[in-house]
């Protein structure tokens, strides 16, 4: 099974004040826990990374020897994997994943589980079950409470075979369409996308205070 990766580091960073794959986790930036992630999975075959100022890419490669290219990160996010994705030798791959390099704490069972769902199925995201009770919302009032039996927390990566995310990509594509993640882009598209386990470690870094709960994970690992 041949397996690649497209990490995307794209982002300004806005809301957090700074470049979130920069900002430093346990003496470490937060790119290098998630290059590192999946550098050490043995499944994982090469690596795309995706930035927006490819200036420090040769570095990295240096240092990860699967880094296969680093690309040009575009606007919007599915632009960024785009551009990745581009990178991949079309015959080369059976699998390709989508992470988000602000996403330092995945390890080696759950890519691997994404991998196997994704073999298997063509699509598969990791999700974890909300805990809270859920309110639907609009105009300020409250109009239902959801069934959080049926509602999860999605996370990356997200796994595909080559030809399923090509054809959702160019899909997207042709028809102005821009989803929150790759697996939206195939739900659009009427194809189903596998759900597995994923971990409640895996968090996304988004503020200050995540990067505290990211390293209380570090402490207790």
């Amino acid at each position: 099974m041949r397996t690649a990766v497209v990490i995307v580091s794209a982002g300004l960073g806005e809301r957090f004040g700074a470049a979130k794959h920069e900002v430093l986790l346990a003496g470490r930036p937060v790119l290098e826990w998630s290059l590192e992630a999946f550098h050490s999975t043995p499944e994982i075959g090469g690596i795309v990374l995706v930035l927006r100022d490819t200036a420090g890419g040769e570095a990295l490669r240096r240092r990860f020897p699967k880094i296969m290219s680093v690309a040009t990160g575009g606007e919007e996010r599915q632009d960024s994997v785009r551009a990745g994705f581009q990178e991949l030798d079309p015959g080369g791959w059976d699998v390709v994943l989508v992470h988000d390099g602000v996403r330092p704490l995945a390890d080696g069972p759950l890519i691997r589980r994404v991998i196997e769902a994704a073999a298997a199925t063509g699509a598969a995201v990791p999700v974890i079950p909300v805990e809270d009770t859920l309110k639907e919302v609009a105009g300020g009032i409250v109009r239902a409470t959801l069934d959080r039996t049926r509602v999860f927390r999605s996370q990356t990566p997200q796994g595909f075979q080559y030809a399923l995310l090509k054809e959702a990509l160019d899909e997207a594509e042709r028809n102005g369409f821009s989803g929150t993640d790759e697996a939206a882009l195939l739900e659009r598209m009427g194809r189903g996308v596998a759900a597995v386990l994923g971990a409640r470690s895996n968090i996304k870094i988004t503020t200050p205070e995540d990067l505290k709960i990211a390293e209380d994970y570090l402490d207790a690992l």
